[in-house]
């Protein structure tokens, strides 16, 4: 049984101080992960004006979001602009970077993609993950070789604007499996819950999480997980560790995303839907066959 570790890194806050965190866990256990840097302006923010809207705000309250990711995380970008992070902290990339985890492209704006990026014209498109790849490659010194929206914000119309980057994987969306959409590289899906999604409703807390995510894991298969720098590299990191270790334990091996990859995928279709616990729509995998 293959467990994909996913990180997802989407602030200021998260790369200087989750980053390195994280990095001496999957360190100590010897583990590779696939690691999703936003490296522009951290404007996050102003997701503050989603607390006019009842399903974010009960988010927030259930996940306590304030005394999880700080109030520098939640105030950043709204009152001064927000810090350009690959320019600030390009150290904590590059070290992490240095330990042969996949490196791969989440947003030069996280803020801005996760809620515009549907809206915006391509040409803004392609400049702002030209921007991201661009950042990335210069701090590291080689370019990222995959890819994955923030928030699982996308749309087929999305997928061929970067296709000149030359990803080869993109996980851009919610579900099981590995399928190659009509444009793009192939798609491997996230299939877990996050704990902001889970924690607070139906009964889990922190001290059930880990117990619920093995629940939602395939006995026979390959599950993907997706953990942020933000908490599993802070608050969070002592609970991380025990799922880390019990999994281990358990025999299941701990890979990188491109490890779930077949050498024949499936086609498919990436549509627009809805995750229980995640405010708003969501990209997932079409389950009607192609």
């Amino acid at each position: 049984m293959k467990l994909a570790l996913r990180i997802d890194v989407d602030t200021f806050r998260g790369t200087r101080d989750g980053l390195p965190v994280l990095r001496s866990i999957l360190d100590a256990r010897g583990i590779q992960a696939s690691i999703f840097l936003t490296v522009g302006p951290d404007n996050m923010g102003r997701h503050l004006w989603r607390l006019l809207k009842p399903a974010f705000l009960a988010k927030m309250l259930r996940s306590q979001a304030a005394s999880i990711y700080g109030w520098d995380i939640l105030l950043r970008g709204t009152f001064w602009p927000g810090p350009v992070i690959y320019r600030r902290l390009g150290e904590q990339i590059r070290d992490i970077a240095g330990d042969g985890h996949e490196i791969g492209m989440h947003a030069w704006d996280h803020h801005r993609w996760q809620v515009a990026a549907h809206r915006m014209t391509p040409d803004a498109i392609r400049a702002e993950m030209t921007l991201a790849h661009e950042a990335i490659t210069e701090t590291i010194g080689r370019p990222p070789i995959c890819t994955a929206s923030p928030g699982w914000r996308c749309t087929p119309e999305l997928l061929p604007l970067r296709d000149e980057l030359g990803y080869a994987y993109a996980s851009d969306c919610r579900g099981h499996g590995v399928f190659t959409p009509h444009a793009g590289p192939p798609q491997v899906c996230v299939n877990l819950p996050t704990w902001d999604e889970a924690v607070g409703r139906n009964g889990i807390t922190d001290d059930n999480f880990n117990a619920h995510i093995r629940s939602c894991m395939q006995c026979d298969d390959f599950d993907v997980l997706t953990v942020h720098a933000e908490s599993e590299g802070g608050a969070k990191a002592a609970m991380f560790e025990a799922f880390l270790d019990q999994a281990i334990a358990d025999g299941i091996e701990i890979v990188p995303l491109s490890a779930l990859i077949p050498e024949h995928i499936e086609p498919g279709r990436l549509v627009k839907g809805s995750v229980d616990g995640r405010e708003g729509w969501v990209a997932v995998r079409s389950e009607t066959t192609i």
